[in-house]
């Protein structure tokens, strides 16, 4: 944000549903994509912007696809990090599909259960399920056994990396314990509805002019079938503007965190083309 809006740009980065200063619904049909677009949609409706430049990361990235799909419209160009457009398949709702080639005990089918996750997430120091979280650089698919738990052993120490500092870990505590778990959670248990909810959008690509960045480490990059969707040309036939893609090297998932400078200019490069 400081990088663009000291080149002129007017920079937003609202707390999205469930985060931050929200009032954090607890129930996850509060969590749709139709919700969320349209709170962002309601937010530059507020501000009186008609078209943005619009920059995602993770649920952001996947948000940010919605945006471009439901309401192509209102965004100028997308920077994307991380998580790649995927087609709505008609033939299987997203869990069943993860938890076919996953299994019980990943991360996503383990958010399911309303309540589960957030008591065994209470048993943990938030701090420490923060840094397990940002600090993790293990692309493989990530599965977590109730048995060994997301703290994974609370006498195991955890190193933070050059680009994580102990007053960042403690500001996004307090942000947790103010709103909690659920409200994040509650995206991934929305997944199948939004499933059921787009169906009208089956076969939609995305028709914005888009730049995609992703890290080498990164476990979204390493998922079954993603490299070959990215370079096969499966990516550039669902998001026909797709204008740039960037692997970085050795780069893991929080790659905005990881690596901002590169990640900045990468971000300006792309939109002071339009």
């Amino acid at each position: 944000m400081l990088s663009l809006s000291s080149r002129g740009y007017r920079t937003i980065a609202p707390d999205l549903r469930g985060y931050g200063d929200t009032d954090a619904p607890p129930s996850a049909t509060s969590y749709t994509a139709f919700h969320i677009v349209g709170d962002l949609v309601g937010l530059l409706d507020v501000m009186g912007l008609d078209r943005i430049f619009l920059v995602g990361h993770d649920w952001g990235a996947v948000i940010a696809w919605y945006f471009c799909l439901l309401r192509p419209d209102r965004i100028k160009a997308l920077v994307n990090l991380s998580v790649v457009f995927h087609p709505r398949n008609p033939r299987r709702k997203p869990v069943e599909s993860m938890r076919a080639i996953f299994g019980d005990d990943y991360y996503i089918c383990r958010f399911q259960e309303p309540g589960e996750v957030e008591e065994e997430f209470a048993r943990v120091d938030t701090g420490r399920l923060i840094k397990k979280f940002l600090t993790s650089r293990n692309p493989a698919p990530l599965s977590v056994p109730k048995s060994r738990g997301f703290g994974g052993s609370p006498h195991s120490s955890i190193t933070l990396p050059s680009w994580l500092s102990e007053d960042d870990v403690n500001y996004y505590s307090s942000k947790f314990y103010q709103t909690g778990f659920t409200g994040g959670l509650n995206y991934y248990r929305a997944m199948d509805l939004n499933w059921e909810l787009t169906a009208p959008w089956t076969g939609v690509q995305i028709k914005v002019p888009v730049k995609f960045i992703v890290g080498d480490l990164d476990l979204t990059y390493n998922n079954p079938g993603v490299k070959e969707y990215i370079h096969g040309g499966g990516f550039k036939r669902e998001v026909p503007f797709l204008q740039e893609v960037v692997v970085m090297e050795g780069v893991a998932h929080f790659l905005n965190q990881e690596k901002p400078d590169e990640i900045s200019a990468h971000i300006y490069d792309f939109v002071r083309k339009f």
